[in-house]
């Protein structure tokens, strides 16, 4: 069906639209199409079942903090739930014992 005004070929109600008709272009990026993706974190926990959370391996511990001491979130650490609230847990115990810092550098 085409549209006098436009002189532009539309497809019927219910047919689907022709292949390899006009694409839109998004942005004006000069890449390929392709997207980056980034493979599927695993926990590094349920991998490991020797490895355990314990608020006394503060070396593990540091891992999970970013630069101003705040816990890192579990879409960058890979952490499932179950370990994520476990480690929250022991990075709070490390804290309240003073072997992690509550914040670390200078707030400004």
């Amino acid at each position: 069906m085409a549209d006098e005004a436009s002189g532009i070929e539309r497809p019927a109600a219910g047919e689907a639209p022709a292949a390899g008709g006009p694409r839109r272009q998004r942005g004006g990026g000069a890449g390929g199409g392709r997207r980056f993706q980034s493979k599927p974190k695993v926990c590094q926990f349920c991998v490991e079942k020797s490895r355990r959370i314990d608020y006394k391996h503060v070396d593990v511990l540091r891992r999970f903090l970013n630069e101003s001491g705040k816990i890192r979130p579990r879409r960058q650490t890979g952490t499932c739930a179950r370990h994520q609230r476990l480690l929250a847990v022991a990075l709070k115990r490390a804290r309240q014992l003073a072997l992690l810092p509550y914040v670390s550098g200078s707030v400004r």
